[in-house]
């Protein structure tokens, strides 16, 4: 009877090693969760601002010396720096072809560079005028060059002596030259010099 009980038992811990064993498994831990990293807080980087510029008022005429002359051929724009004051700023007729720098006689262009007052002329067949230097040894160089005529007299100069006093031709209408009105020019003509510098830009 022991022996039939100790075969008992046994074969019930068969029966539930079979039954329920090869399942049993241990709990396997969790993997740690991990902190997500939070981005710091965003500071806004105030710009710079930038500096105020404040351009210099047109003088009403022109009261002291002329010391140079800047022509902005694409702005139709003559800015006179006087000695003493704000520079005067006229409104400016040119060539009748005025895009691209003068290269020979004829072509209608108001040169480019930088060139000086020779000469002035108060009987000139327009309302004065104010001769350039052109065409430079450069321009003459170039000129030969190309086997054309560099051209010459070009100057700054007011209207023709033959339309009315006080009209203005509309449009770019000289032959290279830069033209104001009668009383612009009489302003230029009466505080530049000989030597006087005049740079034409684009």
């Amino acid at each position: 009877m022991r022996l039939i009980a100790i075969l008992a038992f046994l074969a019930a811990g068969w029966i539930a090693w079979t039954s329920w064993g090869p399942g049993l498994r241990l709990p396997v831990p969790a993997p740690p969760t991990l902190p997500v990293p939070v981005p710091p807080p965003t500071v806004p980087v105030p710009l710079p601002r930038p500096p105020s510029i404040t351009l210099p008022k047109s003088a009403p005429q022109i009261t002291s010396p002329v010391e140079r002359i800047l022509i902005e051929k694409a702005a139709r724009r003559m800015t006179i720096f006087q000695r003493d004051g704000n520079p005067r700023v006229m409104t400016i007729a040119l060539g009748f072809a005025p895009t691209g720098d003068k290269v020979r006689q004829g072509d209608g262009k108001t040169p480019e560079g930088v060139f000086k007052v020779d000469r002035l002329n108060d009987q000139s067949k327009f309302h004065l005028s104010l001769g350039l230097n052109y065409p430079r040894p450069q321009d003459r160089k170039r000129a030969k060059a190309a086997g054309v005529d560099p051209g010459g007299d070009i100057m700054i100069h007011g209207q023709p002596n033959q339309v009315p006093e006080g009209y203005r031709v509309k449009g770019d209408w000289t032959a290279g030259c830069i033209a104001v009105t009668n009383a612009e020019v009489a302003e230029i003509f009466a505080h530049a010099k000989i030597g006087t510098e005049v740079e034409i830009r684009p």
